[in-house]
């Protein structure tokens, strides 16, 4: 199989743990393990990205400054309430996608990849504000 369209499955294949975690508190009901669990997994999936803008051998201080703003404040958001920490990651997928689509590798990439990248972002974006609203209003 095409590597590319590996990386495309394997994208959306990604979004399934996002998904159960905002169907899961509608079929059963919400509960603290269920929120905590969309909060690592969400901190671990923007980790990942934003590690992707790290390019060895490219890397300029700006880049690195790119590749670690989205995560950084990622310690002290633990103590905060949990609706912050989740609008918090949900604005940096945007960012990471905007500072991934303003490299100068963007424009090497495969336009379905683009459109995937797009769509993915948009979803966990409105995952992040799904289960925000479960995290006030649990009932």
């Amino acid at each position: 199989m095409n590597k590319f369209i590996n990386h495309i499955q394997l994208g959306y294949l990604g979004l399934l743990p996002f998904l159960a975690c905002v169907g899961w508190p509608l079929l059963v009901g919400s509960n603290n393990f269920n929120m905590q669990f969309f909060t690592f997994y969400s901190i671990a999936i923007l980790a990942f990205m934003s590690g992707n803008l790290w390019h060895a051998g490219q890397q300029s201080y700006r880049d690195a400054i790119k590749a670690i703003l989205p995560i950084l404040p990622l310690g002290f958001l633990a103590f905060l309430p949990q609706h912050i920490t989740l609008a918090w990651l949900a604005v940096s997928f945007w960012l990471v996608l905007l500072f991934e689509k303003t490299s100068p590798q963007w424009q090497s990439y495969h336009a379905d990849y683009q459109k995937m990248r797009f769509v993915l972002t948009s979803v966990v974006f409105v995952c992040h504000i799904l289960v925000i609203g479960i995290s006030l209003y649990p009932n």
